[in-house]
């Protein structure tokens, strides 16, 4: 894989879990590209290996019972998996940063959020506390907190969701990253305050030219901030390709599936209102996943006998846009 015109690698990753059924592996294989100011989004069900993508990112797999058994995570050409652990607390934070799911859990109780903000460009940058302080105010300016002066000497319970899903934003830019993975920013917000975490996000990578991986269950929240897309099943790729193209023109029978589950307004109601659809089954266990064959085939009315015994290889469907799937294969021997 080519990383020429990449700031951020990921080549053949592989994450496995020792349990006590033996060896799971959660992620197999995994490749994709983030070009410098761009916004790539992951896609996928609960379970399907997009969290563990990013924690194996940042060097942050539990170990034990975790490791990274194979592949390579290149930051600017420099390989991740293979730098000590002193390199990746200088890399983690500085220049690769992350925004948990749930700031109530990721934000510290007991220090105020300016302190919080402040310790990172102490570590990475070597700011004594004036100067930390000051820039904590600057982050939380940037991130549209008012009064931004008295906030920075407020707690985490003092702030509302969307404020401290703010603060979280604040301190993962504090160190302009050159990528910053979003895992599913705005799940416990409403609908309005999503909206508004989006535009902020937006706004700050046109600004810092910061490269995004989005990650999150939601179609609409990548068409909206995305330009290419990864989707994700049981730890593999199963489709990637620009936004426009996957949505508009999905291949693999799970894109297809999780397109047909997102609900649409209609401008005026129809009498053939084409009913929600759902995907049935679930994401195997991790434990399931070594019986061979496409991991979706079980829950796949097209699977076809071949799907269930051998895994399918990557096939190119258009400019940039790959899908694993059988069916294509077949289409394009046709």
């Amino acid at each position: 894989m080519s990383t020429d015109a990449s700031i951020l690698a990921v080549d053949g990753l592989k994450v496995e879990f020792d349990t006590r059924d033996g060896v799971a592996r959660v992620i197999d294989g995994l490749a994709f590209e983030l070009r410098a100011g761009e916004t790539l989004g992951i896609v996928g069900e609960s379970g399907c290996g997009k969290s563990m993508t990013a924690l194996a990112i940042m060097g942050l797999v539990p170990s034990p019972p975790g490791r990274i058994a194979g592949g390579a995570i290149r930051l600017a050409g420099e390989d991740l998996t293979a730098a000590s652990e002193a390199r990746i607390r200088e890399v983690r934070g500085n220049e690769i940063s992350m925004i948990f799911q749930e700031p109530m859990t990721s934000l510290n109780p007991v220090y105020t959020v300016g302190e919080q903000i402040a310790e990172a460009v102490r570590l990475h940058e070597g700011l004594n506390n004036t100067d930390a302080r000051d820039r904590a105010v600057e982050m939380l300016r940037a991130v549209h907190i008012p009064a931004a002066e008295r906030r920075v000497a407020e707690y985490p319970h003092q702030l509302s969701g969307g404020m401290r899903q703010r603060v979280m934003i604040a301190m993962a830019l504090a160190c302009r990253p050159k990528v910053l993975i979003a895992d599913e920013p705005t799940t416990a917000l409403d609908v309005t305050v999503q909206a508004q975490i989006f535009d902020l996000l937006e706004e700050l990578k046109d600004q810092t030219d910061t490269a995004i991986i989005l990650i999150t269950h939601d179609m609409g929240a990548i068409a909206e901030m995305a330009q290419r897309v990864v989707v994700m099943y049981a730890g593999r790729k199963v489709e990637e390709g620009p936004v426009g193209e996957i949505l508009s023109n999905p291949r693999h029978p799970y894109t297809k599936g999780l397109i047909a589950c997102v609900p649409h307004l209609e401008a005026e109601p129809s009498p053939e209102r084409r009913p929600l659809m759902e995907i049935p089954g679930v994401v195997p266990s991790i434990n399931e996943l070594a019986r061979g064959g496409c991991p979706f085939a079980p829950r796949c009315a097209e699977a076809m006998p071949r799907c269930r015994e051998t895994m399918p290889g990557a096939s190119d469907v258009g400019t940039g846009h790959q899908a694993a799937c059988w069916l294509i294969e077949g289409e394009q021997a046709a």
